[in-house]
């Protein structure tokens, strides 16, 4: 494994010892600092870029030849990190302790640095590997935003307030589809100079107020949480295939929350996302499209379709179908008789 040492804090300073390892030279444009990775490291870049109210962005967008330990090492406080996996993974230590932090596809840590402990990542040769880091110089935003710190939990208060460091902190969570969505925005932003700086901050202040909405969410009571996370809406999927394949089989919401393994709330959180009804509506939606395909493919009569979608109402079966495609169940079963004979 190689090892490079980072001795900044500031993002200019680690972007500047990043091209300084790399036996490169960086760019700056409009306060954002960037190395772009040399052929014998790899491949991609790291962009850096600080704000006014103690909040910086750092991104890393690279595939690297070899195994890479970065340190970063400064008898200073720490920023408290935010850090985002899009792509690959990273592994990460703090420098006064062994214990290995996992961050996979789609989850975030929190972390904070004990007094002028530093912060070790290690990327994995031949895997690209997008994270984002919102790192937050504690002291100075502190002292923008008090008001707004003393209105946030008590466990949020402590991590913000401890501008000295008294403590460390680690929090690991999977982020959300909002977060999710405003990386897709980041990574798609085309706008140069002046229009991106001001897009970057404003997406700096973004990613801090949903991370602190997802971190209240991840400590509230187990089946509480709201939050839908991106790797959650993947079992939302799931459990959207499950209903097409077992339409007539299919029992309650509660089931199919045990089989994809989320709470039925954020199940139905989901189906609203992505399909804009909740999980009934959606089975009701595809049992109407298996009625609709009965009538023209079949010889059975309504009634029996109407038991084989499991409604127990020939006349409820009739309003919702014709709120659905416009026409009652006997007139698309007539027509499709009349257009057989045709032929």
């Amino acid at each position: 494994m190689t090892t490079i040492q980072i001795h900044s804090i500031p993002l200019k300073e680690v972007i500047r010892d990043l091209a300084e390892e790399f036996g490169t030279s960086y760019t700056e444009n409009c306060d954002e600092y960037t190395v772009n990775i040399p052929p014998p490291f790899g491949s991609g870049k790291i962009s850096g870029i600080n704000f006014k109210d103690g909040l910086g962005i750092i991104i890393y967008n690279c595939t690297f030849n070899i195994d890479l330990e970065i340190r970063f090492i400064v008898n200073e406080v720490h920023p408290l990190k935010f850090l985002f996996c899009e792509a690959g993974h990273l592994t990460h230590y703090f420098e006064n302790d062994e214990v290995e932090h996992k961050i996979d596809l789609l989850e975030n840590i929190i972390i904070a640095s004990s007094a002028h402990n530093g912060h070790i990542i290690n990327f994995k040769a031949a895997q690209k590997t997008i994270i984002n880091s919102l790192e937050v110089n504690r002291e100075l935003f502190a002292e923008k935003k008090s008001c707004e710190i003393n209105q946030l939990d008590e466990h949020l208060q402590l991590l913000f307030n401890d501008v000295k460091a008294t403590q460390s902190f680690y929090h690991h969570g999977s982020y959300s589809v909002r977060m999710a969505d405003l990386f897709n925005e980041i990574n798609g932003f085309a706008e140069e100079s002046f229009v991106r700086n001001l897009f970057l901050e404003g997406s700096a202040f973004k990613i801090l107020s949903l991370q602190l909405i997802q971190y209240s969410d991840d400590i509230a009571p187990k089946g509480d949480s709201l939050v839908l996370r991106k790797m959650e809406m993947m079992l939302v999927q799931e459990a959207s295939s499950i209903i097409n394949s077992e339409i007539l089989n299919f029992k309650s919401v509660q089931d199919l929350s045990n089989k994809v393994g989320i709470n039925v709330n954020k199940l139905q959180n989901g189906f609203k996302v992505l399909y804009q009804t909740t999980v009934n509506g959606y089975v009701q939606d595809r049992r109407l499209d298996l009625a609709n395909n009965f009538l023209k493919n079949s010889e059975y009569t309504i009634s029996e379709i109407v038991d084989l979608i499991g409604l127990s109402s020939k006349s409820y079966f009739s309003k919702l179908f014709k709120e659905k495609y416009g026409h009652s169940p006997s007139t698309v079963r007539k027509n499709n008789k009349n257009q057989k004979r045709l032929k």
